[in-house]
């Protein structure tokens, strides 16, 4: 699975809509110093599904990351950038030989993810990326300075990147959301089928009410029961149902 094709518009030091081909082989970007060579890198993590601005060499705010403008150019309203990736042999679970993943963002605030033109979530694009290196949390792209990061890194740091390139990254991302579903649900699976809010607590005060009122709604009958036992809240005269079961005097 290789990257095809890079479509930025809006974002950083890129006003103008640009498409960068990658053809078979090494492709390389030179220039000078601040031609803008490390935002081509910034924008396939941005697209990918990264939400800190430090790592996008930001300044602070997301906001950043938009065209501000210079003394002739306005400053733009949105940054966006389309990422297109061969998946002729289907190693992403999508039924097409290329996908691509989009990225939109607003000066407002909002943001727009899609998947080959799909509107989508981050949370879609992370999980369509687990296990291919190239997420968010992936090793296919190292920034300057990752890598002196990642030597001097605690081991349960470097351990996300070892799982990421085992392919076992996917499997613990599973684990952790079953969890976190399970502490939502406040640990009582069995509480899902139980009637909550209004409807639930009328239909318990209903029960309640039933249940007290009983021995009122039988006043005036029979108080023994089939079994010659007397009702709660009734006294029954002696020898009362069993006149009614001569099989139970035979045994007395």
């Amino acid at each position: 699975m290789v990257f095809k094709e890079l479509e930025i518009q809006g974002f950083k030091s890129f006003p103008d809509k640009v498409k960068i081909s990658f053809d078979t082989g090494v492709t390389g970007v030179v220039g000078p110093n601040g031609s803008g060579k490390s935002n081509l890198s910034d924008a396939v993590r941005w697209v990918l599904g990264e939400t800190s601005s430090r790592q996008l060499r930001a300044a602070g705010k997301m906001e950043d990351v938009i065209f501000g403008g210079t003394r002739k150019r306005s400053p733009m309203g949105f940054a966006q950038v389309r990422l297109t990736l061969d998946n002729a042999a289907h190693t992403l679970d999508v039924d097409a030989d290329e996908v691509t993943i989009g990225r939109k963002y607003y000066r407002s605030g909002d943001s727009e993810y899609t998947i080959n033109g799909q509107v989508c979530r981050l949370r879609d694009v992370y999980e369509l990326l687990l296990d291919t290196g190239i997420g968010r949390d992936g090793y296919s792209v190292i920034g300057q300075g990752r890598i002196a990061e990642i030597v001097a890194a605690k081991s349960s740091e470097r351990r996300e990147i070892f799982e990421e390139a085992c392919g076992i990254a996917k499997y613990r991302y599973r684990k952790t959301e079953a969890e976190r579903r399970l502490a939502a649900a406040g640990g009582y699976p069995w509480r899902a089928g139980k009637p909550s809010g209004p409807a639930g607590k009328r239909k318990r005060q209903g029960a309640e009410v039933s249940g007290t009122e009983r021995p009122a709604q039988n006043a005036g009958s029979d108080p023994v029961d089939r079994w010659g036992a007397p009702r709660p809240g009734s006294r029954a005269p002696a020898g009362a149902g069993l006149r009614d079961r001569p099989d139970r005097l035979r045994a007395f």
